[in-house]
This record gives C-alpha cells, structure tokens and sequence, in this order.
C-alpha cells in the first residue's frame, strides 16, 4: 500500500483514502460564494424599438398552437410575475383590520367614505369607497387604481379619478378608489414612491383591496372589475393576470409591447424577462382571456400601435378560447396620454355591459353619453381617512420602512 503524507499534519495517509477524499470533494457544490450571482434582467420604459416588439410578439405567439400549449405558457409567465415580484408563493392574508367612516351623501344617488385597511401588518392602504344609494345589492365591485400624477391633488384625490368612481357608483357599482405608494395620503404621511418594494406592495395591495372588497355585504364576488390609467392601468392588467377573481378589466393608455412602464412599481423588479423567459406587457394582459378585456389606446403616447400591433395579438389569444368578442379596443388617434372624459365614455358601457351596471338616469339617451353632471368633487381634506378628529394608527409602520412579507 502507497502512503501520502498529509500536507496539514505530520501523519501519513494510505493513497486509496486520499482518492476517496478528493473524489469526495469534486461531487460537492460551489460554495456561494464562487457561484456568479446573477444579475436581475429589467426592462425599463422604452427597452427596445417598435419593430424588436413586433419580432418579439412574433416569438411569443410560436410557442404555442392551441388552447392547452396557451395554458401551460400563460401559468408560466403569470408564476414570473409574481416570483419576479417577490410574492411566490403568495403571502399570507393577515386581517385587513378595516377602518370605514367619515360617510358622505351627494344628490340621493351614491356615497363616498374614508378607508384604511392593513395589506400587511402595519402597512396602511389609504383609499375611499363610493357606494349607490337607493339601488338594490348585492353590487359589483371595481377597483380604481391611479397613475403617476404628481402634486396634492394627485393619483385619488385626481378630479377624472372622482368622477369615474362617482359615476360608477350612481350606475350601482361599490367603487374602491386607492392610494399607491407614495400618493394621495400615502404621500402625505410621508412615503416615497421610489420605495425598493413598490411593486411588490402595490400589486399585493391590489390582491388584498379585492379582499376587501368582497369583506363586504353589499358586493357581488362573481362581478368584480379593475380600471386604472398609465400606472394604474400597468396595476389593471398586472391584477387581473395574476388574480382571476377580476371579471373584467380596462387598462387605459398603458398596453404596450415595446413600452414597459418607466416607474419602479412597474418595471423595477424582474418580472418581464429572466433566462428562461421573456414576455411583455401586450402579453401579461392577454392573461385577461378569456374574460372580458378593454383596451383604450390613443395616438399620442406608447399605445399608438396598439391597434395593429397589441390588440391582434391578445385576440389572437381570445380566439383559442372561442371568446374573441370579449376584447375590445377603443383607440382614439388623436388624444394624449391620460384618463379624460372621453376615454371614461369608452369604459363607461363596458362596465355597464359586463358587470350589469344600471345606466337609469346616468346614460343620455340625447347625446348617448354618461353624465357627470351631478357628481361631487370633494378636497384632499374631506377624503383623506385619518385627520386630527381621526388619528393615524400607533400599529403603522414607519414611513419608508421595509414590510415583512
């Protein structure tokens, strides 16, 4: 037998054993820290040309042929979202502890009141609830989520955001309009929107606001829709792809295959591309299928091309399901980027249609639009949820301060 001294200590070790112990040695795993760590893929606002979109749509739509190939993609890219996300598997639902009050009425036809409720403990979503009056329940839900409109009077507190959660409501839907990070009264006690978790707070937000939507007596779980516009609308179809208790959904002015989103709540996290798996946001919506889909682009901003471009592409997708007639577009080629009277005219029947909204006394026979006339623009004070009256929670966490999940 052949001995080898052993270089630690001053013994001698039979050559068989040393084998051994560096065959041993070879079979086990790189430590972590001789394995490259791999950095997140971000695609950010405009992260590539129209025509590189187009070539990209093209490689999507070729894995797959039918209904089934669809399914087994679309479970793959709806787990990317929500691992890119850092919400797989999803957290779990701690009690939304839910404050309600300072209850307004406006011309006999809907209220608003101040919401709070815990997305996660001590993490506050700041929001208000508009109801019907004088119509009978159970009612669909819809959430209003906002977009990236900056100043005191931005994301909720928006005068188009009130109107189109007054004029839901008076049409007999429960409307819950909320704050993102770092807007509206979220800002106001002191949050940033640039916060490192932003898309994973809001879009779990989005996940628990249906919660406690349907916490409610007066809501109709089977009919729950979600309507947002630029940020919002990347909130819109990131909710209803990952959350099928959404009925019907309209993200406005933000489908866009070579258009990603330019805040961190919408692109800052890897949830459009790792090395297993590149997707965009045309096809993130197209997760909607086969439930209903409104799509309202316009000329002047990133969904130019969506009626060329998006929209084929995500009724392609409708066809697999036999359900083609449950995606819209409404383009408007000459208007800008925004949620203005006409594109709420566009949302307005859709809602209507599918929620089986009562348009009595909202709906013009005249002009065949929807009056908002008669709805209340309210101040920043009167919809904010905590004031002096009404102290801000002890149990909050600290503005800016990383939430457990």
């Amino acid at each position: 037998m052949q001995l080898i001294r052993n270089p630690d200590h001053d013994t001698l070790l039979p050559d068989k054993f040393c084998r051994r112990f560096v065959a041993v040695l070879c079979a086990l795993p790189l430590v972590a820290e001789d394995k490259p760590k791999e950095s997140p893929i971000l695609c950010r606002g405009n992260y590539h040309s129209e025509a590189d979109a187009i070539q990209q749509l093209a490689r999507m739509a070729a894995t797959y042929s039918n209904l089934a190939e669809w399914k087994t993609r679309a479970e793959k890219v709806r787990k990317q979202i929500l691992v890119g996300a850092n919400l797989y598997p999803l957290p779990e639902r701690t009690p939304l502890n839910p404050i309600i009050h300072k209850k307004r009425e406006y011309a006999d036809s809907y209220s608003v009141e101040s919401v709070a409720f815990e997305a996660r403990p001590g993490f506050y979503v700041y929001g208000n609830l508009y109801r019907p009056l004088g119509k009978e329940g159970p009612h669909a839900g819809i959430l209003c989520p906002h977009g990236h409109a900056r100043g005191p009077g931005g994301g909720r507190l928006r005068s188009d955001q009130q109107h189109r959660c007054a004029t839901l409501a008076r049409m007999g839907a429960v409307v819950f309009s909320y704050d993102m990070v770092g807007f509206g009264e979220s800002l106001h006690h002191g949050w940033d929107h640039g916060h490192k978790q932003a898309l994973t707070l809001q879009t779990w937000t989005s996940i628990r606001a249906i919660d406690f939507l349907q916490s409610l007596n007066d809501v109709d779980d089977e009919r729950i829709g979600v309507t947002g516009c630029s940020g919002g609308g990347t909130q819109t179809f990131l909710l209803t792809a990952v959350d099928d208790r959404v009925t019907a959904s309209v993200p406005v002015v933000m489908v866009s295959a070579h258009f990603f989103g330019g805040g961190h709540c919408e692109s800052g996290m890897p949830i459009h591309k790792t090395r297993q798996l590149e997707t965009n946001n045309a096809e993130i919506a197209a997760l909607a299928a086969p439930r209903p889909l409104l799509l309202v682009s316009v000329g002047g901003d990133w969904t130019k091309n969506t009626p060329d471009v998006e929209y084929p592409y995500i009724r392609n997708v409708f066809q697999l399901f036999g359900k083609q007639a449950n995606v819209e577009n409404v383009h408007y080629p000459g208007r800008k980027h925004g949620y203005q009277y006409l594109k709420r005219q566009a949302m307005y029947p859709f809602m209507v249609k599918h929620l089986k909204l009562d348009p009595q006394g909202v709906f013009d026979t005249d002009t065949e639009l929807y009056d908002e006339s008669h709805n209340a623009l309210e101040t920043p004070e009167q919809m904010y949820v905590f004031d002096k009256l009404r102290p801000y929670p002890g149990t909050a966490l600290k503005p800016n301060a990383s939430v457990a999940f």
